[in-house]
């Protein structure tokens, strides 16, 4: 169940000074609707997630959703653990996301119990996990971040686990590269946002959002020491990847 959401209007109108874009008040309030307008193939990720839980979730372990936003990716989970004695960490660093989280994971009883925290997720302690989620968040940290935060999450893994990184990719190739941002701007063109909006919320997010290739991912997964890894969605320039241990 989705929650409610105010629509998206954050970029429709002429934006004198462009800042960078944050997950402020603003956003967190219009996010449900930002993201399934913004993001090809979000719903499938979540639902996938949640499939991904019954699979690899087990007795007596955490599942951590580190950049938890709202808690699309919490709830699904949550939903289809079917293991007992299983704890949820769900994390974010924005004040806004995390009380609007609570609202949300509160609202609906679960035998799994979920603790939200604000916290920057490079500060968290994973241990005993069987799951750990990164639903586009590894592309909002610096890139010297990204190895050693991987490293962490590697060694709380359970032998056996798996970590799921959703990501807005890059290509190496050109073509294929300015062919998928065409698409998925044509996306955003059919779920209402202008011209004005595209531009804008692309220069604001330019900065914080630096993206990587497949590649990249997976030369990381290699290096870290997973077992096994690869891509098992994707719709355009977004995509999600697992890697087990």
């Amino acid at each position: 169940m989705n929650p409610v959401s105010n629509p998206d209007t954050i970029f429709s109108t002429p934006i004198e000074k462009m800042g960078d874009f944050t997950f402020d008040e603003r956003v967190a309030e219009v996010f449900p609707d930002m993201i399934q307008r913004s993001v090809p193939g979000y719903s499938n990720i979540i639902s996938g997630i949640g499939m991904l839980a019954e699979r690899f979730v087990e007795q007596n372990t955490n599942a951590y959703d580190l950049g938890c936003s709202l808690g699309a990716a919490t709830l699904s989970m949550r939903r289809h653990i079917k293991q007992k004695d299983c704890n949820i960490i769900a994390v974010d660093n924005s004040s806004a996301m995390v009380e609007r989280c609570k609202l949300h994971i509160n609202a609906y009883r679960s035998a799994t119990p979920v603790e939200v925290i604000e916290a920057d997720i490079r500060d968290i302690d994973i241990h005993n996990a069987s799951m750990v989620v990164l639903n586009f968040t590894l592309q909002f940290l610096a890139p010297k971040d990204r190895y050693t935060l991987l490293e962490k999450i590697y060694a709380g893994l359970r032998p056996g686990g798996i970590l799921v990184v959703s990501e807005k990719f890059v290509f190496e190739d050109t073509v294929s590269n300015e062919l998928l941002i065409d698409l998925h701007h044509d996306f955003k063109r059919a779920n209402g946002y202008s011209e004005l909006e595209i531009s804008q919320k692309r220069s604001a997010i330019e900065n914080v959002m630096r993206p990587d290739s497949k590649q990249v991912h997976k030369k990381r997964f290699t290096d870290i020491g997973f077992r096994s890894f690869d891509v098992w969605f994707q719709c355009f320039n977004f995509g999600s990847m697992y890697a087990i241990k």
